[in-house]
C-alpha cells in the first residue's frame, strides 16, 4: 500500500469518526437548549435539532472531502503522520468553529424566547370553582 493511500485513509477515517461523534454529542445535548428556546415545544425543537445535524454533516463532511486534495501527499511514514495530523487538526478547528456558531445561535434563541415570555401579559383568568 502506498503512503499516500495510507495517509488519505487515516485522514478520512479519523475525520469522519470525529464528525459523527461531535454531531451526535451536539444533537443529544443541544436538545435541552432548543426545547428551552422554543418554550417547551418539543416537536419543533426536535425537528430543528435534526435539521441542524443534517446541515452539520453536510458542511463538515463536504469540507473534509474537499480538503483531501490540498497539500502535498505523504511519501514516507514520517510525512503520513504530519499529513494526517495537519488535516485532522484543520478538521477539528472547523468542527470547533461550527460548535461555537451553534452555541451562539442557541443562546441567542434562548434569550429571545425568554424576553418574549417576559413581555407576555400574565394569564389573569380565574378558574371555575
Amino acid at each position: 500500500m502506498s503512503y499516500t493511500l495510507l495517509g488519505y485513509g487515516l485522514y478520512l477515517s479519523i475525520s469522519i469518526a470525529l464528525t459523527i461523534w461531535v454531531a451526535r454529542t451536539l444533537h443529544r445535548n443541544g436538545r435541552v437548549f432548543l426545547i428551552d428556546a422554543f418554550r417547551g415545544r418539543i416537536e419543533m425543537a426536535d425537528s430543528v435539532n435534526h435539521l441542524l445535524v443534517v446541515g452539520f454533516y453536510l458542511i463538515n463532511l463536504g469540507f473534509v472531502t474537499l480538503a483531501l486534495r490540498y497539500g502535498k501527499p505523504p511519501t514516507d511514514l514520517e510525512t503520513v503522520f504530519v499529513y494526517v495530523s495537519t488535516k485532522v487538526g484543520l478538521a477539528m478547528l472547523v468542527l470547533g468553529a461550527m460548535h461555537f456558531f451553534n452555541l451562539f445561535n442557541f443562546d441567542k434563541m434562548r434569550r429571545k424566547a425568554k424576553r418574549n415570555a417576559a413581555a407576555e401579559p400574565p394569564n389573569t383568568a380565574v378558574p371555575n370553582a
